[in-house]
């Protein structure tokens, strides 16, 4: 993460004399994007059981208070497997799917190619009712593995399209140089392939993560009672009031987003992950 911050700052060095439209610019969509986030923390630290900004005085108190939140706690936790439901199945599904796209001389090529995008032209309202309606005539409604399972269908042209672009940029002479050394297709497949897609596969598993993380339409169509993810759980909570403790719930995003970027950064590199 160093490096690639290293890497931003010198390409932006001399802007302010240069061109001081673009760094006014540039400094306001940093204060733009980094308002709301700076706006709930801030706001997560109140003391008082009231919303004031700024906060009359800063406390842990709301921090400290989310252990004995079940309801936030259990929906924090349904989303984290939903979203992991959906980042495990769309892995296989982006890797595969994009390879067969981009390797093989399939017939459809082109309508499949569409077919992929429709989730992205398709509403999520739109979506959210038409997977109510299959879930509900299969009978699988109310579980929540049928959760991680939508947010899968909305969210993988993400994964592909991540994937692809790895795949476009792999040198084929490698794979050669492998079979010309004997190794089988599986071999190849695992040591070669795999390895040089790796940063595809990981920024399209974090965007499928953190996506499927924050999903409410979706969510709040299909889910019951007992499998309320988080998002919908606060959209319920806000109806009502809004407290402190909502702003201490809504950081754990935060918090899961930090967690998530240092994460890639470790595994392959943010350069890596920025670039594929």
């Amino acid at each position: 993460m160093t490096s690639a911050l290293n890497r931003v700052l010198k390409q932006t060095r001399g802007l302010p004399g240069e061109y001081p439209l673009i760094s006014l610019f540039i400094a306001f969509q940093i204060v733009f994007l980094m308002a709301p986030t700076i706006v709930i923390l801030l706001v997560s630290f109140d003391g008082s059981t009231s919303v004031s900004f700024p906060p009359d005085s800063l406390s842990l108190r709301w921090y400290l208070e989310l252990p004995n939140q079940s309801q936030y706690m259990d929906a924090f936790g349904r989303s984290v497997i939903a979203a992991t439901i959906c980042t495990a199945l769309g892995i296989p599904i982006g890797v595969l799917t994009a390879l067969g796209l981009m390797r093989y001389d399939i017939r459809f090529k082109k309508p499949l190619q569409i077919y992929f995008l429709l989730p992205f032209t398709v509403p999520l309202v739109v979506s959210g009712v038409i997977l109510l309606i299959i879930f509900g005539n299969t009978g699988v409604i109310g579980n929540l593995w049928t959760v991680g399972l939508a947010l899968t269908i909305i969210n993988i042209p993400f994964m592909i399209w991540s994937v692809t672009s790895r795949v476009n940029a792999l040198d084929p002479e490698l794979e050669s140089a492998a079979e010309n050394l004997g190794a089988e297709e599986i071999q190849r497949f695992i040591h070669v392939t795999i390895p040089s897609i790796l940063p595809g596969v990981l920024t399209g598993a974090l965007i499928m993560f953190i996506l499927g993380l924050n999903e409410f339409i979706v969510s709040l169509i299909i889910t019951t009672p007992d499998i309320v993810t988080l998002p919908v759980q606060l959209y319920t909570a806000i109806r009502s009031s809004i407290s402190p403790l909502i702003a201490a719930v809504a950081s754990i995003y935060i918090i899961v987003a930090f967690i998530t970027v240092f994460v890639a950064d470790w595994l392959v590199g943010l350069d890596e992950v920025l670039t594929s």
